[in-house]
């Protein structure tokens, strides 16, 4: 499946927009799906209703990393990797250290990772040892030509690495591996942007912990601060945390080796390493949840405005709250729009190539024309909110120019 392009049918054009809002989720089970299932039918069981799912190992199977990167056994194959990768700098968090509500990371050559984690494992992962857990090493970055996967058709429709590999040429991106020994873990967290991720384990066990949109609240302390570990007896303390109850139960996933896991937007998680783990990671938006993209810019604005309310009085106070916005979130009211242009402008001229050498019937037309309704209900929305008719004109400007060219579309 995964070198096919994602294709949907004239039907998904008549469907509603769905009704994207923070709430508790109906969704009481993971989906295990063990056989190939078409594009269409991940876009409407999964992404527009915004479930979580597991994919079989049948995704991963021709990955070379998979090959390469694994012994026969199905353990990190370490001198391999020290070959092929030892001489690269990457980044490596300390999980039994917690700075400002994180793990702190440092830079680290991949070879001297290795050497730490395969000694480790030699010993039988004591527990006086440092848990150091590769994060976040932005691999196709850093080897672009060594083809160690192949991104699977479901997970394709990828507007957020598309847009940044066009506006920072590769010197950026939201693909990630993660290799880390038994016991490392990532603490209780939701996606940059309130985007998609997807995972896929090249090699060991991960147990994930879930949160369906809206669980989260009742893991704030009296400060509003999430809590940092969801298995911390900290949690019980009604003081701290007096929204806290019992019933706040997660969904758990154990992702064996060559498993792909779906984790929708919103949808907060920490997850474990059960075994020494190799994973792929990727953030992404589409179409389907680019309005919650888009709501969380407007709560990270409205989060900044708050703590410098103060300085209202202050020359150009909300450029500053732009300026803060993007330092701290990644991404401001004038990128979003950059955002949603680049994606526009791709499909526009597509559609408008196809036409003129009559390819009409083009596999990715219905699948475009989606991407535009939504781009275009979601731009009006946009131009519609009060922060930001207080940008510049140009960025004004921008965006009216934009619409009237979806306008001009037949949508």
């Amino acid at each position: 499946m995964s070198g096919h392009e994602p294709v949907l049918d004239e039907a998904v054009l008549d469907a509603a927009f769905p009704a994207w809002q923070y709430s508790a989720s109906s969704c009481c089970q993971v989906d295990v799906v063990s056989q190939p299932i078409t594009y269409q039918e991940f876009f409407l069981t999964y992404l527009q209703q915004n479930r979580p799912c597991l994919f079989g190992s049948h995704v991963t199977s021709q990955w070379r990393s998979r090959r390469e990167w694994v012994t026969q056994d199905g353990k990190p194959d370490w001198e391999t990797l020290k070959q092929l990768f030892g001489h690269l700098t990457v980044p490596v968090a300390d999980c039994k250290k917690v700075e400002y509500q994180a793990q702190p990371k440092q830079d680290m050559l991949m070879a001297q990772f290795l050497t730490y984690w395969q000694d480790l494992c030699t010993r039988g992962h004591p527990a006086d040892k440092p848990s150091l857990y590769l994060k976040d090493w932005h691999f196709c970055r850093s080897c672009p030509d060594y083809g160690a996967y192949e991104t699977p058709v479901y997970f394709q429709s990828d507007w957020l690495n598309e847009f940044w590999d066009q506006q920072y040429q590769g010197e950026d991106d939201y693909r990630f591996v993660y290799m880390g020994p038994k016991g490392s873990w990532t603490p209780f967290h939701a996606d940059v942007f309130r985007s998609y991720s997807w995972s896929a384990n090249v090699c060991g066990c991960k147990k994930w912990l879930l949160f369906p949109p809206g669980q989260e609240e009742q893991l704030r302390d009296t400060t509003g601060s999430l809590v940092y570990d969801v298995t911390s007896e900290e949690l019980l303390d009604p003081v701290r945390y007096p929204h806290y109850s019992r019933d706040t139960r997660p969904l758990e996933v154990v992702q064996r080796a060559g498993e792909v896991m779906f984790v929708p937007c919103g949808w907060h998680h920490q997850v474990f390493n059960l075994e020494d783990t190799i994973s792929i990671n990727h953030n992404w938006v589409n179409s389907c949840n680019v309005h919650m993209m888009w709501g969380f810019l407007q709560s990270e604005l409205s989060r900044v405005q708050q703590a410098i309310s103060d300085c209202t009085d202050m020359e150009d106070w909300h450029g500053h709250c732009q300026v803060i916005l993007k330092a701290s979130s990644g991404m401001n009211y004038q990128e979003f729009v950059d955002f949603l242009s680049c994606i526009a402008d791709r499909r526009l001229r597509d559609l408008q190539l196809w036409d003129k050498e009559g390819e009409g019937e083009h596999p990715s037309r219905h699948h475009h024309r989606l991407d535009l309704q939504r781009l275009y209900s979601v731009l009006c929305t946009v131009m519609a909110d009060q922060d930001f008719q207080r940008v510049g004109l140009e960025v004004q400007s921008k965006a009216d120019c934009l619409k009237m060219s979806l306008e001009k579309v037949h949508l």
